[in-house]
Protein backbone atom coordinates (compact mmCIF):
# COMPACT_ATOMS: atom_id res chain seq x y z
CA UNK A 1 0.00 0.00 0.00
CA UNK A 2 1.38 3.37 -1.13
CA UNK A 3 0.80 6.50 1.22
CA UNK A 4 -2.43 6.92 2.36
CA UNK A 5 -4.24 9.58 4.34
CA UNK A 6 -7.54 9.09 5.66
CA UNK A 7 -10.51 10.59 8.09
CA UNK A 8 -12.94 9.94 10.20
CA UNK A 9 -15.30 12.53 11.17
CA UNK A 10 -17.00 12.58 14.56
CA UNK A 11 -20.63 13.74 13.71
CA UNK A 12 -23.56 13.96 16.12
CA UNK A 13 -26.43 13.98 13.62
CA UNK A 14 -29.52 14.83 16.33
CA UNK A 15 -32.08 15.95 13.88
CA UNK A 16 -33.86 14.88 10.53
CA UNK A 17 -32.92 17.78 8.42
CA UNK A 18 -31.44 16.28 5.58
CA UNK A 19 -30.06 19.56 3.48
CA UNK A 20 -28.44 20.59 7.18
CA UNK A 21 -26.65 17.57 7.27
CA UNK A 22 -25.36 17.88 3.81
CA UNK A 23 -23.93 21.03 4.49
CA UNK A 24 -22.52 19.54 7.50
CA UNK A 25 -20.95 16.92 5.79
CA UNK A 26 -19.17 19.30 3.15
CA UNK A 27 -17.75 21.22 5.92
CA UNK A 28 -15.75 17.95 6.91
CA UNK A 29 -15.04 16.97 3.40
CA UNK A 30 -13.75 20.54 3.15
CA UNK A 31 -11.85 19.75 6.14
CA UNK A 32 -10.22 16.41 5.52
CA UNK A 33 -9.14 17.66 1.33
CA UNK A 34 -7.40 20.40 3.06
CA UNK A 35 -5.57 17.70 5.11
CA UNK A 36 -5.12 15.91 1.47
CA UNK A 37 -7.19 12.64 2.56
CA UNK A 38 -7.93 10.33 0.46
CA UNK A 39 -11.09 8.80 2.28
CA UNK A 40 -13.48 10.25 4.92
CA UNK A 41 -15.87 8.22 7.15
CA UNK A 42 -18.62 9.27 8.63
CA UNK A 43 -20.58 7.83 11.11
CA UNK A 44 -24.16 5.94 11.19
CA UNK A 45 -27.11 7.01 9.61
CA UNK A 46 -24.98 10.37 9.20
CA UNK A 47 -27.09 11.86 6.16
CA UNK A 48 -30.59 11.42 7.82
CA UNK A 49 -29.97 11.52 11.81
CA UNK A 50 -31.44 8.24 14.28
CA UNK A 51 -34.87 7.00 14.07
CA UNK A 52 -37.32 8.43 14.66
CA UNK A 53 -40.01 9.12 17.90
CA UNK A 54 -42.47 6.06 16.33
CA UNK A 55 -38.86 4.24 16.01
CA UNK A 56 -38.59 3.88 12.38
CA UNK A 57 -35.65 5.06 10.55
CA UNK A 58 -35.96 8.54 8.08
CA UNK A 59 -36.70 8.38 4.77
CA UNK A 60 -33.78 8.08 2.57
CA UNK A 61 -32.69 11.62 0.72
CA UNK A 62 -33.54 11.66 -3.25
CA UNK A 63 -30.73 11.81 -5.82
CA UNK A 64 -30.97 15.38 -5.80
CA UNK A 65 -30.32 16.17 -2.66
CA UNK A 66 -26.99 13.78 -2.74
CA UNK A 67 -25.81 15.83 -5.80
CA UNK A 68 -23.54 18.21 -3.36
CA UNK A 69 -21.95 15.54 -2.31
CA UNK A 70 -21.18 13.95 -5.80
CA UNK A 71 -19.66 17.13 -6.26
CA UNK A 72 -17.35 17.37 -3.60
CA UNK A 73 -15.89 14.14 -4.38
CA UNK A 74 -15.07 14.82 -7.80
CA UNK A 75 -13.66 18.02 -7.10
CA UNK A 76 -11.71 17.49 -4.28
CA UNK A 77 -10.58 14.28 -6.06
CA UNK A 78 -12.11 12.05 -2.61
CA UNK A 79 -14.03 9.19 -1.56
CA UNK A 80 -16.85 9.38 1.35
CA UNK A 81 -18.37 6.61 3.41
CA UNK A 82 -21.67 8.40 4.66
CA UNK A 83 -24.32 6.95 7.00
CA UNK A 84 -28.04 6.56 4.87
CA UNK A 85 -31.43 4.58 5.56
CA UNK A 86 -31.83 2.19 2.07
CA UNK A 87 -34.88 0.52 1.65
CA UNK A 88 -35.16 -3.01 1.43
CA UNK A 89 -38.39 -5.32 0.39
CA UNK A 90 -40.09 -2.18 1.72
CA UNK A 91 -38.58 -2.18 4.85
CA UNK A 92 -35.93 0.78 6.18
CA UNK A 93 -32.68 -0.42 7.59
CA UNK A 94 -29.41 1.51 8.01
CA UNK A 95 -26.77 1.75 4.48
CA UNK A 96 -23.76 3.41 3.64
CA UNK A 97 -23.89 5.73 0.46
CA UNK A 98 -20.72 5.56 -1.33
CA UNK A 99 -19.46 8.82 -3.04
CA UNK A 100 -16.49 8.23 -5.68
CA UNK A 101 -14.73 10.30 -8.09
CA UNK A 102 -14.97 7.78 -10.56
CA UNK A 103 -19.40 7.24 -10.39
CA UNK A 104 -21.23 10.09 -11.26
CA UNK A 105 -23.89 8.94 -8.74
CA UNK A 106 -24.02 7.64 -4.79
CA UNK A 107 -23.80 4.22 -4.88
CA UNK A 108 -25.90 2.75 -1.93
CA UNK A 109 -25.12 -0.68 0.07
CA UNK A 110 -26.57 -2.22 3.34
CA UNK A 111 -24.86 -1.49 6.24
CA UNK A 112 -23.64 -4.90 6.88
CA UNK A 113 -21.03 -5.40 9.63
CA UNK A 114 -18.61 -2.64 8.17
CA UNK A 115 -16.96 -2.21 4.85
CA UNK A 116 -13.20 -3.04 3.12
CA UNK A 117 -11.23 -0.89 0.53
CA UNK A 118 -8.15 -2.28 -1.02
CA UNK A 119 -6.68 0.96 -1.65
CA UNK A 120 -7.62 4.14 -2.03
CA UNK A 121 -8.50 3.60 -5.37
CA UNK A 122 -10.36 0.69 -4.83
CA UNK A 123 -13.95 -0.24 -5.01
CA UNK A 124 -16.15 -0.79 -1.86
CA UNK A 125 -16.83 -4.21 -0.08
CA UNK A 126 -19.57 -5.03 2.33
CA UNK A 127 -18.51 -7.45 4.91
CA UNK A 128 -21.41 -9.55 6.32
CA UNK A 129 -22.17 -10.15 9.94
CA UNK A 130 -21.20 -13.88 10.26
CA UNK A 131 -18.90 -14.06 13.33
CA UNK A 132 -16.15 -16.36 12.55
CA UNK A 133 -16.09 -15.80 8.76
CA UNK A 134 -16.15 -12.33 7.44
CA UNK A 135 -15.49 -12.29 3.96
CA UNK A 136 -12.38 -9.74 3.69
CA UNK A 137 -10.76 -9.64 0.58
CA UNK A 138 -7.22 -11.26 1.10
CA UNK A 139 -6.23 -7.84 -0.75
CA UNK A 140 -8.31 -5.44 1.53
CA UNK A 141 -5.89 -2.51 3.09
CA UNK A 142 -8.45 -1.22 5.59
CA UNK A 143 -11.79 -1.83 7.09
CA UNK A 144 -14.40 0.95 8.34
CA UNK A 145 -16.81 0.60 10.58
CA UNK A 146 -19.76 4.41 11.36
CA UNK A 147 -21.00 3.70 14.44
CA UNK A 148 -23.97 5.26 16.97
CA UNK A 149 -22.63 3.97 20.30
CA UNK A 150 -22.84 5.88 23.48
CA UNK A 151 -20.13 6.28 25.76
CA UNK A 152 -21.12 3.47 27.87
CA UNK A 153 -20.88 1.17 25.03
CA UNK A 154 -17.27 2.37 24.23
CA UNK A 155 -15.24 -0.17 25.76
CA UNK A 156 -16.90 -3.23 24.40
CA UNK A 157 -16.51 -1.67 20.95
CA UNK A 158 -12.72 -0.67 21.38
CA UNK A 159 -11.94 -4.21 22.22
CA UNK A 160 -13.82 -5.34 19.72
CA UNK A 161 -12.71 -3.50 17.09
CA UNK A 162 -8.98 -3.81 18.28
CA UNK A 163 -9.59 -7.97 17.75
CA UNK A 164 -10.40 -7.61 14.58
CA UNK A 165 -7.72 -5.87 13.58
CA UNK A 166 -5.45 -8.04 15.01
CA UNK A 167 -7.53 -11.58 14.03
CA UNK A 168 -7.68 -10.22 10.19
CA UNK A 169 -4.14 -7.98 10.58
CA UNK A 170 -6.27 -5.21 8.57
CA UNK A 171 -6.11 -1.46 9.87
CA UNK A 172 -9.91 -0.75 11.57
CA UNK A 173 -10.99 2.99 11.10
CA UNK A 174 -13.79 3.70 13.05
CA UNK A 175 -16.19 7.24 12.94
CA UNK A 176 -18.55 7.18 16.10
CA UNK A 177 -21.97 10.02 16.09
CA UNK A 178 -20.81 10.02 19.85
CA UNK A 179 -17.06 10.19 20.34
CA UNK A 180 -14.37 7.49 20.81
CA UNK A 181 -13.41 7.33 16.66
CA UNK A 182 -10.27 5.78 16.28
CA UNK A 183 -7.76 4.09 14.27
CA UNK A 184 -5.65 0.52 14.83
CA UNK A 185 -3.30 -0.73 12.66
CA UNK A 186 -3.03 -4.24 10.97
CA UNK A 187 -1.53 -5.66 14.31
CA UNK A 188 -4.74 -4.33 16.27
CA UNK A 189 -2.36 -1.46 18.10
CA UNK A 190 -4.16 1.89 18.75
CA UNK A 191 -3.05 4.63 16.90
CA UNK A 192 -4.69 7.43 17.35
CA UNK A 193 -8.51 8.12 19.41
CA UNK A 194 -10.58 10.96 20.03
CA UNK A 195 -12.80 12.10 22.55
CA UNK A 196 -15.73 13.62 22.38
CA UNK A 197 -16.68 16.68 20.16
CA UNK A 198 -17.33 17.87 16.49
CA UNK A 199 -13.42 17.07 14.83
CA UNK A 200 -11.84 15.11 11.97
CA UNK A 201 -9.69 11.92 13.02
CA UNK A 202 -6.83 11.53 10.54
CA UNK A 203 -4.21 8.67 9.53
CA UNK A 204 -1.46 9.18 7.22
CA UNK A 205 0.01 5.53 6.32
CA UNK A 206 4.10 5.86 5.26
CA UNK A 207 6.60 3.96 4.90
CA UNK A 208 6.97 4.02 9.39
CA UNK A 209 3.42 2.39 9.28
CA UNK A 210 0.10 4.45 10.12
CA UNK A 211 0.15 7.83 11.81
CA UNK A 212 -2.78 9.44 13.44
CA UNK A 213 -4.07 12.97 14.44
CA UNK A 214 -7.04 14.86 15.63
CA UNK A 215 -8.28 18.12 14.25
CA UNK A 216 -11.16 20.50 15.73
CA UNK A 217 -13.78 21.56 13.02
CA UNK A 218 -13.51 24.97 12.50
Amino acid sequence: MSHWNIAAAQYRQNHHCVDDHIAHHLRFINAAARQQCNLVLFPELSLTGPALADGQLPAPPDSHQLAPLNDAARAHNVSVIAGITVEENGQRQPGLAWFTPSHPNAILYPHGAGACLENRFGDLSIIDSHPDQPNIAPDAALFTRGMAVSETGWSATFSQLQRFAHRYAIAVLMANRDGGSALWDARGQLIVRADRGELLLTGRFVEQGWQGEIIPLR
